[in-house]
């Protein structure tokens, strides 16, 4: 997990994907993805796409399956340098907490329009988890809806979990619940 090591990432339907590990030693995804191995220097020069964490012990569990594989380490590209803001999402409220780096900045409602594209605080699988969420943020396939990420994301995911299981009380949503659709 050393700041700068360049990871590629076998992704569902025979895509590679590509990842930078950051200073904060999370996992920024690229904009790009290819069927054969690129350029490092290709991949370095695209779009950074989301910045997850990832279980360490998956990484390497990854790497002996195949499913990635170390390109080497590069220079960290600047849009991975600053630590992103995330949320945290205590269960049962819709007040969430904006975190920058390793403190809490400040509270708000999740439905608060300038979180929504926000990561949530979560630790992702290398293996089980990161492939369907690239083609979730890739967004040119339709993704598996209960795959999660951003805060619109995620309330989404429980919208739909509240009309699957309507019958369910602790998928019900709160009364001041506001829909994604008023996004």
């Amino acid at each position: 997990m050393a700041a700068g090591t360049l990871y590629a990432v076998a992704g569902d339907a025979s895509w590679v994907y590509y990842g930078q590990v950051t200073p904060e030693k999370k996992i920024g995804f690229f904009r790009k993805r290819d069927r054969e191995l690129a350029d490092p220097a290709t991949v370095l020069d695209a779009l950074v796409m989301s910045v997850v964490s990832v279980a360490y012990p998956s990484i390497t569990r990854a790497i002996r399956a195949g499913r990635w594989k170390k390109l080497g380490r590069f220079p960290i590209v600047d849009a991975m340098i600053e630590p992103r803001p995330s949320v945290q999402w205590p269960v049962g409220t819709l007040t969430v907490t904006v975190w920058r780096g390793d403190a809490p900045n400040h509270d708000t409602r999740v439905d608060d329009p300038d979180i929504q594209d926000m990561e949530l605080m979560a630790v992702w699988d290398a293996e089980h988890h990161i492939p369907g969420r690239l083609v979730a943020d890739f967004h040119a396939e339709e993704a598996e809806w209960h795959i999660g990420g951003s805060v619109h994301r995620e309330r989404q995911i429980k919208e739909e979990m509240a009309r699957r299981f309507s019958h369910q009380p602790q998928h019900r949503l709160p009364a001041d619940w506001v829909p994604t659709t008023a996004r």
